[in-house]
């Protein structure tokens, strides 16, 4: 028996034994937003076999109305009850669902195939691709006017028992129920900002999960009567809300990364793909950072990094390459740190997969670590250096993304269309907004 049918045959076993009623089919549209919709148990051996149908005209960065009938294929093997919707008579579950279009092939707008067509061009390499993302968030009382946090602690303060702290220990206890392995959670460095780590798994898994936590928080909060929000700059004078994303290349069970007579402990291979990271990281930044927020969140100063530069110790540089500990070739890894827990995480470990990819096909050099604190840095010094930015707006990213033919293969023509004909009608509403910081400054003035 194949996994894929041992997959379906523990579905049908759990729902049978766990009375599972409704079983939710879970989805992103091109902007990373989770669509879903639930069928019954009796309709759950066609969706196997058929998939379901659904109109796909109204999901932003798919079909036209002329060309809408697209087939939710469900994947058995994100099969899981759902905590929060389930008690002991009644169980709702999820499965997250692969598009196909009404012939059975795959849809190409779908954020979930793009990144299984990136990981299939990695497993033809002989490689698995690892990831790691730290999602960071806020908990305030309400999404309504002024945001008032829930706490004061700083970075890893152990507050006094309060709300969030219990809201962050339901969380993991609710990610613990599904399946998603928790390594460790914290407090973060501003008020009401925390932090819980996924432990690593394979990108699809990753994006998977990535997804659930994110609906899991959200729900856990809002049960509770408080809100939560992966918003990457919140609050004006407070650090943003990252994504930090520790990722690695594997062959078998050997880390492709690892070379223990390196300097770095990184092998040529790995070097190669972190050169990858730094020489496309303003083409796929408008990716791994995709709202006009999450460039309030990458200036100078809140340890977002800014600067395209990778270090051991620095944390003002782009890529940080964690110090080798012995015993623990398996932990070498890159971590990018431009990302925020806001993006599509299919379509961005997508471009950050294809961007290292393409440094170990070209056998790009690593340019020499820069640990100095880039922030503090003359800009002279930099130039001299060759450190670049980052884009320093959603409408510089884009035309640099939109010049890229990395990111273009990646994507594939459909979504990498959408994605940049979305983002420009968001800069030009962002463009054309009158502010109440403009209203509060000029208005009395002018």
């Amino acid at each position: 028996m194949n996994d894929l049918n041992k997959d379906k045959e523990y579905v049908f076993k759990t729902v049978k034994e766990k009375n599972v009623r409704f079983i939710r089919l879970w989805f992103t549209d091109v902007l990373g937003f989770l669509k879903s919709f639930s069928i019954t148990i009796d309709e759950l051996e066609s969706a196997f076999e058929n998939g379901m149908g659904f109109d796909g005209s109204s999901i932003e960065g798919f079909a036209r109305i002329e060309e809408s009938d697209m087939i939710a294929m469900p994947d058995p093997g994100t099969f899981t009850i759902v905590p929060w919707r389930s008690n002991d008579e009644v169980a709702v579950a999820r499965m997250f669902c692969d598009i196909l279009n009404p012939n059975g092939t795959p849809y190409d707008g779908d954020p979930r195939w793009a990144l299984k067509r990136n990981l299939k061009k990695a497993a033809d390499l002989g490689y698995t691709f690892y990831v790691g993302p730290e999602l960071e968030y806020f908990y305030f009382k309400s999404p309504e006017g002024k945001p008032v946090p829930l706490d004061a602690g700083g970075y890893f303060d152990l507050t006094p028992l309060d709300i969030a702290s219990d809201l962050r220990r339901s969380t993991i206890l609710v990610l613990e129920k599904m399946g998603i392995k928790v390594e460790y959670c914290h407090h973060e460095v501003a008020p009401s900002q925390h932090e819980i780590d996924l432990r690593y798994a394979d990108a699809l898994s990753m994006a998977d999960a990535a997804m659930t936590y994110r609906v899991v928080v959200k729900e856990v909060a809002m049960q509770n009567g408080a809100y939560a929000t992966f918003m990457p700059k919140p609050v004006f004078g407070q650090n943003g809300s990252g994504m930090h994303t520790h990722q690695s290349l594997f062959i078998g069970d050997k880390n492709a990364f690892y070379d223990p007579d390196d300097k770095y402990y990184l092998s040529p291979k790995g070097k190669s793909y972190i050169a990858g990271l730094l020489t496309h990281a303003r083409e796929i930044c408008s990716v791994v950072a995709q709202w006009v927020n999450s460039y309030k969140r990458l200036v100078p100063g809140y340890e977002a990094p800014v600067y395209i530069s990778w270090g051991q110790k620095n944390r003002s540089a782009l890529v940080r390459v964690p110090f080798y500990r012995p015993g623990k070739e398996k932990a070498t890894r890159a971590e990018f740190r431009c990302p925020d827990p806001a993006c599509n995480p299919y379509l961005a470990f997508s471009v950050m997969l294809a961007a290292g990819l393409k440094g170990i096909e070209e056998g790009y050099e690593l340019p020499y670590p820069v640990e100095e604190d880039i922030f503090a840095m003359p800009i002279e010094t930099r130039r001299e250096r060759g450190i670049a930015s980052l884009p320093g707006s959603l409408a510089e990213a884009i035309e640099v993304t939109e010049g890229s033919q990395l990111v273009k293969k990646a994507l594939g023509d459909h979504i990498f269309q959408k994605f940049i004909e979305n983002k420009k009608i968001e800069w030009q509403m962002y463009h054309t907004h009158v502010s109440r910081y403009e209203q509060e400054k000029y208005l009395p003035i002018l």
